[in-house]
């Protein structure tokens, strides 16, 4: 199975509980889940970039533009963390809805990156959290990505590229050409609320909260993807107390 990496931010644990979860209750074959931790990165000295707290929020001073999370540059380390093979990346904000062991029927060899090729609408002003959202080519196409580590374009990313540029470049995929970037159905990165086309829940496979979920405080959905990810939530808070009651 390809491995996975999801992105961690404190502020979101327990999201990053609710999609880990979500996967492993799916999964017909055993997974390999790995929190994608910025700490850890800094002290392999693979991350180094600068980030500040301004106004109570992230910010990127080489980008010069504020970070959703902290996990926002650091998806792009997994060429440094992992040598060779396929690898998969995705933010903590998201529902497994079918077997992520289907994403093995979809790789191709010949591509460096496999993304959902989103065409962001001007309409998204705002993001999750109230944040602003900004524009850039190839928007959200790094919130789920498919990574062939073998493949020769993705040497051309080096580990100076990664601390130095800015954040914009990064999540365009800027040392990559567009025909080294494969396109992966919108069910394996559906965005709630934000994607072009509506799909029903039981043709998605991965359900992606980009604006938001009930885990935020105040949040006033009440959708069917919000009663979606509240049931998982539910269902794990379960799995979790039955768990404890159980004699060691």
């Amino acid at each position: 199975m390809i491995p996975i990496y999801i992105g961690y931010d404190p502020r979101e644990s327990r999201v990053l509980d609710v999609a880990r979860w979500s996967a492993y209750r799916r999964t017909s074959t055993p997974l390999q889940i790995q929190p994608l931790v910025l700490k850890e990165l800094e002290a392999q000295g693979i991350m180094k970039r600068p980030m500040v707290v301004r106004d109570g929020k992230l910010w990127c001073p080489i980008s010069e533009a504020p970070m959703a999370t902290e996990f926002a540059i650091s998806r792009f380390a997994i060429p440094f963390v992992r040598q060779g093979g396929w690898a998969m990346f995705c933010d903590c904000d998201v529902l497994f809805l079918k077997d992520p062991a289907k994403l093995l029927d979809l790789v191709d060899p010949s591509y460096a990156i496999m993304a959902v090729k989103h065409q962001q609408r001007e309409s998204e002003a705002v993001k999750m959290d109230g944040q602003t959202q900004t524009f850039y080519r190839r928007k959200n196409w790094s919130s789920v990505v498919l990574w062939n580590l073998d493949h020769p374009s993705n040497k051309r990313l080096t580990n100076e590229m990664l601390n130095t540029w800015p954040g914009r470049d990064l999540h365009a995929f800027k040392w990559l050409e567009d025909h080294e970037i494969g396109e992966l159905p919108l069910a394996w990165n559906y965005l709630v609320g934000a994607s072009a086309s509506e799909l029903d829940p039981a043709d998605v496979s991965l359900a992606h909260y980009t604006l938001g979920g009930p885990w935020f405080a105040g949040w006033s959905g009440a959708t069917q993807w919000d009663e979606l990810w509240s049931r998982e939530e539910s269902i794990l808070r379960a799995f979790e107390e039955q768990a404890v009651q159980i004699p060691a």
